[in-house]
């Protein structure tokens, strides 16, 4: 009997591996044109594989939560929505952040940081920034590669190992997105022990 079991799950297996068989090795539907030499949809696969959006999009409330307001994608903390001073407790040992409703304003040890404009936008958004600049910045945690440090929750240590050419993808792609005027605030330092 357990024989049976056996080789009864043998073929089971190996029905299922020749009908995936073709698939092993693809990526995701429309990955592998956006893994060629489109630089535009390469980055949008990694961008959205990466979920810049998650902090960088201002969010809309659903039945199932909230989501991306597509209307602003990539902008950044809103300018009009800035939220009060977080007034409640961080205690590393219990709470060490806590963002606003959108998910793009975040307080902390490190103070308040606000997600960056990430669109086309020139004046605002990433529209002027060369290649050079965003590489720079995902290696070395400062704005344009030189300024001031970049602030949690940007996991920016995590792309300093994407190749030049990823994040050169990536850049393109939030270039060919929609300009979106939006001066997100300078962040705020600490008050912690003041």
């Amino acid at each position: 009997m357990r024989s049976r079991l056996v080789f009864g799950l043998g073929i089971a297996a190996g029905a299922i591996l020749l009908a995936v068989y073709p698939l092993i090795g693809s990526e995701q539907p429309g990955a592998a044109s956006a893994m060629g030499g489109d630089m535009v949809a390469r980055g949008k696969y990694f961008v959205h594989m990466m979920g810049c959006g998650d902090c960088h999009s201002p969010k809309v409330m659903t039945a199932m939560g909230p989501v991306e307001d597509t209307t602003r994608l990539f902008c950044g903390q809103p300018a009009n929505e800035v939220p009060p001073p977080y007034s409640g407790e961080l205690n590393p040992a219990t709470w060490m952040a806590a963002c606003n409703s959108h998910m793009s304003a975040w307080v902390g040890p490190w103070g308040t940081s606000y997600a960056a404009n990430l669109t086309s936008d020139k004046k605002t958004g990433l529209g002027n920034w060369t290649d050079e600049q965003f590489i720079q910045s995902m290696r070395t945690g400062k704005h344009r590669g030189y300024g001031r440090d970049i602030l949690p929750p940007m996991p920016w240590f995590n792309y300093r190992h994407a190749t030049d050419d990823d994040l050169k993808a990536m850049l393109a792609y939030f270039k060919s997105t929609k300009p979106i005027v939006n001066q997100v605030p300078e962040p705020l330092p600490s008050t912690a022990g003041k």
